[in-house]
């Protein structure tokens, strides 16, 4: 390989270390970071033209990200997904409903917001409820973590990498969730299965009144209201097929016209280090196309069986448990591109790498981000995971794969 290959190779290598690992040791750098020292040096190193490293950045996933991020910080704000989980959880009257509730809620706000935003409001809530009634979190964590994987799966907002297949493919929203929300429910049922099948034991007994939900942040009704409604027309918008990203910049940009909330208090709200992250892993990728390296990887796999959808999902899972689901998406983009059938093929990346992230414990954000916000009260292992996450992941990758071939 030439000089520039080299180069390339090592970033990328480096790059996707921290990626796959969270982390450096002995340096704190974290993903974003790793990302962002990968881009500067693919154009110091020459790999990239500074033009070429700008052009590289998909604004319009950006745009998409930050728009629904400004969104989902709104309704937060407004105490919208407390008072939704409180008045849903009250419906429970035996932890095996309260089970099945919690996947639902969790798979359905997936689908209409970022997942592991989802996380991050549904976890301490799920997690006081099991407590006051007496039973085990652990269950009902993994139903949170894994209803989020599996429901994200239904349309374009509802992860990362769904929208930068959306972006990529310019697929649209209605096609995407005719074609992926019938996974997603069935998906959602296996998950409630499965878990009811696992933790048998710690959900037995028990029924009578709903549980007592922990009070939430107050209603603001005005906010709420202006949220839900701007909401509804992101979601209108979306299915008529407004661009996404310029539907998302939309709404954003009529909840930031306000007089009841201050700018810095939604700003707060905005994952930063996820958009970082996103921009540099565009020009990461960018530099590895450039010196040839993807074409490359893609001459490995034999010639027959690159149009082979049951391959390209078994390889899209693997990676996504490598690297992570984003950085698997980037790297896959250019193969999705070269089916006979691209759209198949895109609908097939979105599904493996979202529902790969069901295998492991650390095979997903959103696993993480529940694991550790219930670390003080439930501890989750790697093989109490895994005993419900290696089936839950290969039934929905294969019934998904059927579904697509069909």
């Amino acid at each position: 390989m030439p000089d520039r290959a080299h180069i390339a190779a090592v970033i990328f290598a480096l790059t996707y270390v921290v990626l796959g690992f969270g982390a450096l040791r002995p340096l704190r750098i974290d993903r974003a970071g790793a990302t962002l020292v990968g881009a500067t040096a693919m154009v110091a190193f020459g790999v990239l033209t500074p033009q070429q490293a700008v052009a590289a950045v998909d604004f319009h996933t950006l745009a998409l990200l930050f728009g629904m991020m400004i969104v989902v910080a709104n309704l937060r704000l407004a105490g919208f997904f407390g008072w939704l989980a409180g008045r849903s959880l009250r419906w429970a009257h035996a932890p095996g409903t309260l089970l099945a509730l919690v996947v639902a809620l969790s798979g359905v706000l997936s689908a209409l917001f970022v997942n592991d935003t989802v996380c991050v409001l549904l976890t301490p809530v799920v997690l006081e409820t099991a407590l006051a009634l007496g039973l085990s979190p652990v269950p009902l964590l993994l139903a949170v973590a894994m209803g989020a994987n599996v429901g994200s799966v239904a349309t374009i907002v509802g992860n990362p990498q769904n929208m930068l297949v959306a972006s990529f493919s310019g697929i649209r929203y209605g096609r995407f969730a005719a074609a992926l929300a019938p996974v997603a429910l069935v998906g959602l049922a296996l998950t409630v299965v499965l878990l009811r099948l696992a933790f048998r034991r710690e959900l037995a007994g028990r029924s009578g009144a709903g549980p007592p939900v922990p009070p939430g942040r107050p209603l603001h009704r005005g906010l709420l209201v202006k949220s839900l409604v701007v909401t509804a027309f992101l979601v209108a918008a979306l299915a008529i097929g407004v661009p996404p990203g310029l539907a998302a910049l939309g709404a954003a940009s009529a909840l930031l016209v306000t007089r009841r909330v201050k700018p810095a208090k939604v700003y707060a709200q905005v994952d930063w280090a996820l958009l970082t992250m996103f921009a540099g892993l565009f020009v990461v990728v960018e530099g590895v196309e450039r010196a040839g390296l993807a074409a490359r990887w893609l001459a490995l796999v034999d010639p027959q069986q690159r149009e082979s959808l049951p391959v390209f999902v078994a390889v899209t899972a693997v990676i996504s448990n490598l690297v992570s689901n984003v950085p698997a998406v980037l790297v896959l983009k250019g193969w999705a591109a070269r089916f006979a059938e691209p759209s198949h093929a895109w609908l097939a990346l979105a599904m493996a790498s979202t529902l790969a992230g069901n295998l492991t414990l650390v095979g997903s954000v959103a696993n993480l981000i529940v694991v550790e916000q219930a670390r003080r009260h439930a501890r989750v292992g790697f093989w109490t995971y895994a005993r419900v996450g290696i089936p839950l992941t290969l039934l929905t990758l294969a019934l998904g794969t059927l579904w697509l071939l069909r």
